[in-house]
């Protein structure tokens, strides 16, 4: 029996609370050069990546975060998983558009966004490497902001930032600019994270609109039932943890730990295949 994994609502859309991250798809260790081939040779197509996705959706949980649209492959393996299993995967896409304010800046960034609604994302979040060029802490203001956001609304898709820079959420809410959630690293070692644990824990409390965390895990740094305990223990009911895996069998993990934190409940998972246990791990 297909089980529901809790939702919140963000935008007028529903959208589980564990959103399914591609990091260990499209090979982004944050480890070696390396350890992103490994993942792209074993996951970077559309068979792998379509597997994983319908991993997720045995659980309800339909909706994909990334930079979707840069990925090749992305939009036909997420066709698959749709037309194999009869539902819909919601698209959260990460552009990077440029930002230079000239006509010639303009226009690449609205080529950006077609790309986005072409492969038929609902929301659009522009990436901290685009955002964050435009964050003014002197006036705490993200300047023209609103120009990209109301070329995301003429398109269809729901605005949003990928704010690894706490003061793009902090600046947004000041505002008041029209977006409906926020990206925000987030995890339990403080990993990529620009400030302290604590403020950050903080500033998504404060948020003005839902918060989808992402790098539970530090990018394995920790272990899953570490990461993902910690961010469904100290996050908001309305806010998404994002968690990746590199295959079919993590899921069900990560899907169980979580589950078993928001229900507060000892996760049903094996033990590690360690050598030597103590007798008190067996």
């Amino acid at each position: 029996m297909e089980q529901t994994f809790p939702r919140t609502m963000v935008g007028g859309l529903s959208l589980p609370r564990m959103l399914i991250g591609t990091n260990w798809i499209f090979g982004y260790s944050h480890t070696s050069s390396s350890a992103d081939k490994q993942i792209v040779q074993r996951n970077g197509n559309v068979q792998a990546m379509s597997a994983i996705l319908k991993a997720y959706l045995e659980y309800g949980i339909d909706a994909v975060m990334g930079p979707l649209s840069d990925v090749p492959y992305a939009a036909d393996a997420i066709k698959k998983a749709e037309d194999d299993t009869g539902k819909r995967i919601i698209r959260i896409d990460t552009p990077t558009p440029c930002v230079d304010d000239s006509a010639e800046g303009r226009r690449k960034a609205e080529a950006t966004f077609d790309k986005s609604r072409a492969i038929g994302s609902d929301f659009c979040l522009i990436h901290h490497q685009a955002a964050e060029q435009l964050v003014n802490k002197n006036k705490q203001i993200i300047d023209r902001l609103p120009d990209y956001t109301s070329m995301i609304r003429d398109r269809g898709m729901l605005p949003g930032l990928s704010a690894h820079m706490p003061e793009l959420i902090v600046y947004s809410d000041l505002n008041e600019y029209d977006v409906e959630t926020y990206i925000q690293i987030y995890n339990c070692m403080g990993f990529l994270m620009q400030v302290e644990i604590e403020y950050v824990h903080k500033i998504i409390w404060s948020a003005k609109k839902p918060v989808m965390s992402i790098k539970s895990m530090a990018a394995g740094r920790c272990s899953p039932f570490v990461g993902i305990t910690f961010n469904y223990a100290t996050l908001r009911p309305c806010d998404m943890v994002t968690i990746g895996a590199t295959s079919v069998e993590e899921v069900h993990e990560d899907v169980e730990i979580a589950l078993a934190a928001i229900e507060r409940r000892p996760p049903d998972v094996e033990g590690r295949n360690s050598p030597s246990k103590s007798s008190i791990m067996k």
